[in-house]
Order: structure tokens, then sequence, then C-alpha cells
């Protein structure tokens, strides 16, 4: 049995880690938190261990601590301070004595090789790879295409939070990138778990690894929408020029998050994610991912995901 440490376990993907890993006797499971306070689940939780990331020696030493062996990151990079919080994390496993293996916070598609097709979050994602690559710890980052809980949510058992990105389930609308036949590899959060419980036992990580639940393209997401709804989606289709030009069709839903980040922060990443789709770089290859290699784990369709809005 080795010690797995989920730091940002909490809340969101952490959250959905701990909750599996925990049911596995080969693993004892900590969670590392910022602010200790009662996860959001009814399940019995991991111990929460209260985590000051701005202090790497003390990082060390609770990492020592507690005999980790292997951190799974959960933690956020979408703003410097997160990122700050994983570099030194980093920095504090490479000096501690009994911890051997990282996962990053990835939870994404490969950064694509051309920086216009960036999403802001991208430069931290690869500064934590540069981190890594300079110790001596075993480490992987791990891609899953595009989430997909926001298909099923708030009807679809996750702790990801409810927003739409191209479906605006809710509404019965969608703004589809392009022709909307292009392919996306589609993961739920729960499988996303499932895959890290298998990783945790592989002999030997590479670099960069992936899975996936699902494949299939935003006009096949639509007619299952429409299938389970019993109603017919107000559907526009947005050109690679608008695209380009960061802007999208406004789905009612988006308005929820333009106090948080801005309309025009919002449209841009959103419009990036549609160029990510008709570029093909959200579809991840068959070839050598974790389903050919745990082809046990069962893994949600599109179709089930979106039928939890089925009598909604």
């Amino acid at each position: 049995m080795v010690t797995v440490a989920i730091a940002g376990g909490t809340g969101h993907i952490g959250l959905t880690i701990a909750e599996v890993l925990k049911k596995n006797p080969n693993h004892r499971v900590i969670v590392l938190s910022r602010t200790v306070r009662a996860p959001d689940t009814q399940d019995n939780a991991a111990p929460v261990i209260a985590t000051d990331y701005t202090n790497i020696d003390a990082l060390a030493h609770l990492l020592e601590t507690n005999a980790v062996h292997t951190i799974v990151s959960a933690l956020s990079l979408k703003t410097p301070s997160g990122s700050a919080a994983e570099l030194n994390l980093i920095a504090a496993a490479s000096k501690s004595s009994t911890t051997k293996r990282f996962i990053a916070s990835d939870w994404a598609a490969p950064i694509p090789s051309d920086p216009t097709l960036h999403l802001p979050q991208d430069t931290l994602r690869l500064s934590t790879i540069a981190a890594l690559s300079h110790t001596s710890l075993e480490w992987t980052a791990l891609h899953v295409g595009q989430i997909a809980d926001y298909l099923g949510t708030p009807h679809l058992r996750s702790h990801m939070g409810v927003y739409a990105l191209h479906i605006d389930m809710a509404h019965r609308s969608a703004a589809i990138p392009g022709t909307g036949d292009d392919e996306i590899s589609f993961t739920y959060s729960g499988d996303i778990a499932l895959f890290v419980e298998a990783v945790l036992d592989m002999p030997v990580w590479e670099r960069e690894m992936s899975c996936y639940s699902d494949c299939c393209s935003l006009n096949d997401v639509v007619r299952v929408a429409e299938d389970a709804t019993g109603t017919k989606f107000n559907v526009t289709h947005d050109s690679v020029d608008k695209l380009e030009r960061g802007e999208m069709t406004e789905l009612p839903s988006h308005r929820s998050l333009y106090p948080l980040m801005g309309k025009t922060a919002v449209q841009k990443r959103f419009a990036t994610f549609g160029l990510l789709t008709v570029k093909g770089l959200l579809r991840l290859p068959e070839e050598g991912s974790l389903n050919r290699l745990f082809p046990h784990i069962k893994t949600m369709t599109v179709a089930e995901i979106v039928g939890a809005w089925r009598g909604k």
C-alpha cells in the first residue's frame, strides 16, 4: 500500500478522483487543501490536510511525514497563483525522500504547437511540464480531450459545476463551430478517475498518456440531445473566420459567466475551443490510449451523459 496525495482534492476533478481512489484498498489517500473544509460529497471523505503552498520546505516535510509516494495534482491552473502552487508542490516533491511520482494538473487536450490556438492556461501548463522535466520524479500528464460533464449537469452526478460550452442543454440551443462534423473526444470526470486509478498501478509511465469516454461530433451530440429532451434545438453554425476573431454565437447560459470573466474573455475562450474542434485537435488517437491498455474500464457514452436530461 502506498500513500497517494491529491492536491486540490476537495472539489471538481480532484474530489472525483479522491472518491474513487479511497475505495481502493491498495492506496491510502489523503487530500491536500489550502482550506480544510468538508468536501462536497455525502461519502466518507479522505483525510484533508491543511496545506501552505507558499512554503516549499514545509510542503516537503508534510509529504515526508505522511510518506506520500504519489501526488495527483488537481490544482487549478487558470490563475498565476494556482500555477505557483503547483510549481512549489513539484519543488517540494523533488525534495521529499518518499515522493517518487507526480501526475500533473493537465486534464485537457494536448497543447497545440500553434501558439495562436493556446488557451490562457496553456502557458501555465507548459511551466508545470518544464518544472517536472528538471526533477528526478517519474511524472505524466493525462490528456482527456474535452470534459463532457457539462452535457449532463445538473442532472448528472458530477462535481465539475454547471455551465454550457457549445451545447446549452438548459435552453435547448447550440452554437456549432464549422460544419459540426468534426469529432471530439469527450470524457466524463468519473471515467477520468477510473483511468487515474489504473495508471497508479502501471510499473512505468509515459510522459504523456490519454483517455476518453466517447468520440463523436457536435452534430451527433445535438441529435442525442434532441432525442433525450424531445425538443428541437435552436442550432447555429459559426464560421472559422468568426472563431478566429475570438467570437462565437452567444448561448443563453454564457451570460452567467460574464460577471466572472467578462464577455470578451468568455467569447475568446469558447471560440478557441471551436477552433481546436474544427482543426481536429480535440480528437485523441485510439492507438496508444489508456482505453486500449485497460479495456475492462467501461466508460460512459455521450448518449448516456446527455441522457441525464431525459424527461427533464
